[in-house]
């Protein structure tokens, strides 16, 4: 069975999104890092889903989900920059608010959801959400009072979903499509 992992996307991204008009496609790729300029999609291979959150006043929402199809760089990222001042994935220029400008950006090319910022996780369910290290050591999600997120922080990165919440967050996906 595949893993499934959450990404937590700023304000900025989803502001990004909105601007240039990506809400409602479907992206192709994402860019994982290896500085902290963008979170590190490491633990992830291909057939793992991984699901974008967004939180906003308090609200947490999944944006897209998507499915790691490789991390290879393809014909259609473009040519690589010859320069530091050369665009890293120039064929992808449309998805560039997802991180293609990060330090150490790596292409991870996904077969997602269309965007969405409407689709809320139900404040039950926030309580609920679990997530577990390698270690098998499991950890849920902090700062939530009554359904309401009140700090982002501990969604702050990549991690690794229980198979319990991959399901309960795949239902919600499902249940707004």
């Amino acid at each position: 069975m595949p893993d499934a992992f959450t990404v937590l996307w700023t304000q900025d991204t989803c502001r990004a999104l909105r601007k240039a008009g990506r809400v409602g496609e479907r992206p192709p790729v994402a860019f994982s890092g290896v500085h902290g300029s963008l979170p590190a999609w490491s633990g992830a291979g291909a057939g793992d889903e991984v699901y974008a959150l967004h939180v906003n006043r308090c609200a947490v929402y999944v944006v897209s989900r998507m499915r790691v199809v490789g991390t290879d760089r393809r014909d259609c990222c473009g040519t690589a920059p010859a320069t530091w001042q050369d665009p890293a994935f120039p064929g992808h220029e449309d998805w560039s608010m997802l991180g293609s400008g990060g330090c150490g950006a790596v292409a991870v090319h996904v077969d997602a959801t269309p965007v969405r910022l409407d689709r809320p996780v139900p404040g039950d369910l926030l309580g609920r959400l679990t997530w577990q290290n390698r270690r098998g050591r499991t950890r849920g999600l902090k700062y939530v009072v009554d359904g309401r997120l009140e700090h982002s922080v501990s969604l702050q990165g990549f991690y690794r979903l229980t198979s319990g919440s991959a399901e309960e967050l795949a239902a919600v996906v499902a249940g707004a499509a």
